[in-house]
């Protein structure tokens, strides 16, 4: 009997950790935050947070809407019911009075989701000239144009940016192919190559820009951007991805350009509207950015015809 509980004690760990294995560490920690959003609600209301009814995921619900867009619920949503599966318990999402609340919430706020803005040609033109001028050693010129470029040209999350290694890169004739091992819609781990063509303009090619920081920094193997010390001394250690963003926003201010809406998901979203607004068919645009679904590429693709297919132009005023 001792054997029988030692051995189900076992599979229920291993288990455990199979489900952990299944997230990425971002999304856990995301989940683990949303999670504690959603324990102080239930501690102020003398609820129970695990296990938690559905019942009172529909009160904490209708809590959030005061203050949080549609796509904040579901996120929580799915958040406090993967922690509820990661600790053994069964919560029904999919209970009426959750769903028919949030199917009422959205009705009254609407479903529009405002995102970031995507970095347009002009921004990463102004961008990587701004660089160019700053009076800061040329290594570290380098890096950052070489991030820019790399993220916008390859259609990136700021998450695979930081990723790649020296042993990702592959230079051929063409271009350059990149090995993605895992990303955000790749949890198996399957990994995808990109190819990042030579540019006619070499101040805004990515391959030549990225050639150059390889041969000024002498990395040889490991992650390809790397923090520098306050001396700029190149380290060993990876960027976070946090930084992608401060990068962008720091270089947008300088440039002049107010950089509020922008993020790191706008290099990605700004790869899509502008290959969008060239006339590539989305298709091309999922095979580059790795999504799976047609839903956000077609958003992208909409939000670049709104002027070039517009029937107010076949009207003259």
């Amino acid at each position: 009997m001792n054997y029988l509980t030692t051995d189900l004690k076992s599979l229920h760990e291993e288990t455990l950790n199979n489900l952990k294995s299944s997230k990425a560490n971002n999304t856990l920690r995301a989940y683990k935050s949303d999670f504690k959003d959603f324990g102080i609600f239930c501690a102020k209301h003398g609820f129970k947070s695990l296990p938690s009814e559905p019942e009172i995921i529909s009160l904490y619900i209708t809590h959030l809407s005061k203050n949080s867009k549609i796509s904040t619920l579901r996120r929580r949503l799915v958040a406090i019911s993967m922690i509820h599966k990661l600790k053994g318990y069964y919560l029904d999402t999919k209970h009426p009075i959750i769903v028919e609340n949030l199917m009422g919430i959205r009705r009254v706020k609407g479903s529009i989701q405002k995102g970031k803005k995507p970095l347009l040609i002009n921004h990463l033109k102004s961008i990587i000239n701004v660089i160019n001028e700053q009076k800061i050693h040329d290594i570290k010129k380098f890096r950052d144009k070489s991030i820019i470029l790399v993220g916008f040209g390859g259609g990136f999350r700021r998450t695979e940016i930081i990723s790649i290694d020296h042993e990702d890169l592959e230079f051929v004739p063409e271009g350059l192919k990149i090995t993605i091992k895992k990303s955000k819609t790749d949890q198996l781990g399957e990994g995808m190559i990109k190819g990042l063509p030579y540019f006619t303009n070499e101040t805004y090619c990515p391959v030549v820009n990225l050639k150059k920081w390889l041969e000024i920094s002498k990395i040889k193997s490991g992650p390809i951007f790397r923090r520098f010390t306050k001396g700029s001394s190149l380290t060993n250690e990876r960027l976070t991805d946090q930084s992608v963003v401060l990068l962008i926003k720091k270089y947008l201010n300088f440039a002049g350009i107010e950089n509020k809406n922008f993020a790191g998901h706008s290099l990605r979203s700004g790869f899509a509207t502008v290959a969008a607004e060239s006339g590539a068919d989305e298709r091309s645009i999922m095979a580059m950015t790795g999504h799976k679904t047609t839903q956000m590429v077609r958003r992208y693709i909409r939000e670049a015809n709104l002027f070039k297919n517009n029937a107010l132009n076949k009207i003259n005023i």
